[in-house]
């Protein structure tokens, strides 16, 4: 197999033509638009879906499914009633550093908005995976998370009420919950176990991240431990695939 001289590394294989040459032709309009939006830079707004038709000979709805899949990709944003180009995706590393530092990381600015704050009796499953007595009052925190105002995943945290009884008094909702456990209450992470998979968002996250049903997203599942290895809490975190990508360094196993 050839690669291209200029082949980036990251990239498809021959820029994603097969190897009998025959592509559909939204692709090949695909990479025409991907190859403009590196002309245009980010924030540019592109020219009008007639325009670009006309451009590249094209059907507007060959068009459209183009920059559909460029859109899910987050190359791509709607601003009003035009699409312009989206800056880079914010990396986020896979470990026990919060959101916040991973954000700050980056030259962007981390917020959060509050959604729920209540107590509940703990079910039968939250308190198999907490090792908790069925029926302790836990918290649930759920918060839209936000970089620079962009609203970027949903975040609902449970926590058992014992660990942190004045969690809706001395904890302000838009900070890092690491940091109120840290700096507070002088909690330590150890370890934690995390899980990674791709999902849809429901209706209701959807509404609250502000991203169309149809769009991917990254869900974390994470049970965190305190130094003494007893497990302090359950996360559930959405992030949109669109705007999120992650990172992690590997080690080898011990032999």
């Amino acid at each position: 197999m050839e690669y291209p001289n200029d082949q980036a590394p990251g990239a498809p294989i021959r820029a994603g033509v097969p190897e009998h040459g025959r592509i559909p032709k939204y692709y090949a309009v695909k990479t025409q638009v991907a190859a403009l939006i590196e002309e245009l830079g980010e924030g540019e707004l592109l020219p009008t879906e007639r325009d670009l038709a006309v451009r590249f000979e094209v059907s507007r709805e060959t068009l459209r499914q183009a920059l559909r899949e460029l859109l899910l990709e987050g190359r791509l944003r709607r601003m009003g009633r035009g699409t312009v180009v989206a800056g880079p995706k914010l990396e986020q590393p896979l470990s026990l550093a919060s959101y916040t530092e991973g954000v700050r990381r980056q030259g962007r600015r981390p917020g959060r908005t509050l959604i729920t704050l209540d107590q509940f009796p703990c079910p039968p499953g939250l308190a198999a995976e907490l090792e908790l007595e069925r029926g302790v009052p836990v918290w649930h925190l759920e918060r839209v998370l936000l970089a620079d105002d962009e609203r970027m995943g949903l975040e609902s945290t449970y926590v058992e009420v014992a660990r942190v009884p004045k969690l809706a008094t001395d904890f302000e909702p838009d900070s890092s919950f690491y940091g109120y456990l840290h700096e507070r209450l002088g909690i330590g992470f150890g370890d934690a176990d995390e899980r990674l998979e791709t999902v849809l968002a429901t209706p209701r996250e959807a509404l609250l991240i502000g991203t169309p049903p149809a769009l991917p997203m990254l869900l974390i599942h994470r049970i965190s431990r305190d130094q003494r290895g007893r497990p302090l809490e359950r996360v559930r975190s959405l992030y949109r695939g669109d705007r999120f990508s992650f990172t992690t360094r590997l080690a080898p196993s011990p032999t």
